[in-house]
């Protein structure tokens, strides 16, 4: 499965710091049917994500009843974002 979204980058400043863009709503419910699939511990889906140039290998974590991407700091700087800039995501499910 592969999903394209755009959303805003957002920083979670609790006792580890991270970054994230939150997946929307209809792209969470899409998730939904392979979630069981692929996930594993704590509902972790992974994932090869996309944005702009940068790819690398993560995992969905799920958040309120949806999802969120983690976005490294390597991506930030080489795709020069930052809080509060929009971002187009670009998601690729791993096979089970």
């Amino acid at each position: 499965m592969e999903l394209t979204f755009t959303g805003e980058i957002w920083f979670w400043r609790g006792p580890a710091p991270w970054h994230f863009v939150t997946v929307p709503p209809d792209e969470c419910t899409a998730l939904e049917t392979i979630a069981p699939l692929v996930t594993y511990g704590w509902g972790m889906v992974p994932v090869t994500v996309r944005i702009g140039g940068s790819e690398w290998a993560s995992a969905l974590w799920p958040k309120d009843g949806g999802y969120i991407v983690p976005i490294k700091a390597w991506v930030r700087e080489a795709e020069g974002l930052d809080v509060g800039d929009a971002a187009t995501v670009r998601l690729a499910v791993a096979a089970p």
